[in-house]
């Protein structure tokens, strides 16, 4: 179980990673335009977490799961995945939801870091 856990974890941090990334690339670009690649990392990123915490018992039997701070963190990455749907097929994609996307997508990394 735990090998399942740690190969969700990588997928996990590799898929918020390429947000980031997809993101940034459109950071001087005008019109901005929503990379394909975000909504598929998004998802594969929350079937990824999903999976984590269904595991996570398993992997660390000791440890008290924080259900409070893993569903904020599903609520902000479903967030993300609904904008990302909404705008993927638009030509031009606002700076106002791109900055939105990309704060959000910050935010899941410091509550997943900072938050114990």
């Amino acid at each position: 179980m735990s090998t399942i856990y740690n190969i969700a974890f990588g997928i996990h941090i590799l898929c918020v990673i390429a947000i980031l990334a997809m993101l940034l690339t459109q950071v001087k670009k005008s019109p901005k335009k929503l990379n394909p690649g975000v909504v598929h990392a998004t998802l594969t990123a929350l079937i990824a977490g999903l999976v984590m915490v269904g595991l996570f018992t398993k992997v660390n039997p000791d440890e008290v799961l924080n259900h409070t701070k893993f569903g904020i963190k599903g609520l902000v990455i479903a967030v993300i995945l609904t904008l990302g749907y909404k705008n993927v097929k638009k030509p031009e994609l606002k700076s106002s939801v791109w900055a939105t996307m990309l704060g959000l997508t910050i935010l899941n990394v410091l509550i997943a870091s900072l938050w114990n």
